[in-house]
């Protein structure tokens, strides 16, 4: 049976870390790895009482706590399956990420929240609108397209491996997705639901700093892959 480690990237999300945890159906995540970047809100102790094994950074960054956790799974666990923990992402729907990569069809799995019914308020304009031009940009760069940078998804292990990914912020994201694509992996993109965060405050969208942040490092991020030989 082919193992499953779900890495969670966490920066002060106390409010909702247990619930996300405690969502991942065990009977597809065999290990649950939290890849927390120096919470001060007890994140990491949160985590550890709902069963997860928590990764602790000293720098932050999205995308570093991302390798990270990926790099902290056992050896038993070829299929990585990576979620926000921030409670929006449906984690009890692990298996229909999971399942086609276990049964040999594809390398890449991701969630669109564009596609699948998504709470009121759950995602803003410019987040859907970044997504549809991104898609629109690696459909007119590799032929494959995407509607969405949606965190929640899983890939092969040694599939991530082959991408060498590099963007230690924001852009984890949408490197994986250009790298899945110019590499020729068997890419699923499928329309899964998408709540309102459960609690706390998102670092992204929660502000207009953070959303220029996050912006202009997927941007740049873009650029550099899409200029790559």
């Amino acid at each position: 049976m082919t193992g499953v480690a779900a890495v969670i990237p966490t920066l002060n999300e106390a409010a909702t870390i247990a619930g996300v945890v405690a969502e991942l159906p065990r009977e597809v995540v065999q290990e649950i790895i939290v890849a927390d970047s120096s919470s001060t809100d007890g994140t990491a102790e949160i985590a550890r009482g709902g069963g997860a094994r928590v990764v602790s950074l000293a720098e932050r960054g999205y995308g570093r706590a991302c390798a990270a956790g990926a790099a902290a799974a056992s050896p038993d666990c070829d299929i990585l399956l990576f979620l926000d923990g921030d409670g929006a992402d449906r984690a009890d729907l692990a298996d229909a990420l999971v399942a086609p990569i276990r049964a040999g069809e594809k390398d890449f799995v991701i969630a669109s929240r564009v596609r699948g019914e998504r709470e009121p308020g759950a995602l803003s304009w410019h987040q859907v609108a970044a997504g549809w031009l991104a898609g629109a940009l690696m459909s007119r760069l590799y032929g494959v397209r995407y509607s969405d940078m949606c965190a929640f998804r899983a890939i092969r292990r040694d599939a991530l491996e082959r991408l060498r990914m590099r963007e230690m912020g924001f852009g984890w994201n949408i490197e994986m997705q250009m790298k899945a694509a110019r590499a020729g992996l068997r890419i699923l993109e499928i329309p899964l639901p998408y709540r309102r965060r459960a609690g706390g405050h998102s670092k992204v969208a929660g502000t207009l700093s953070g959303s220029i942040r996050a912006g202009w490092r997927i941007a740049v991020t873009i650029a550099r892959i899409a200029t790559a030989p």
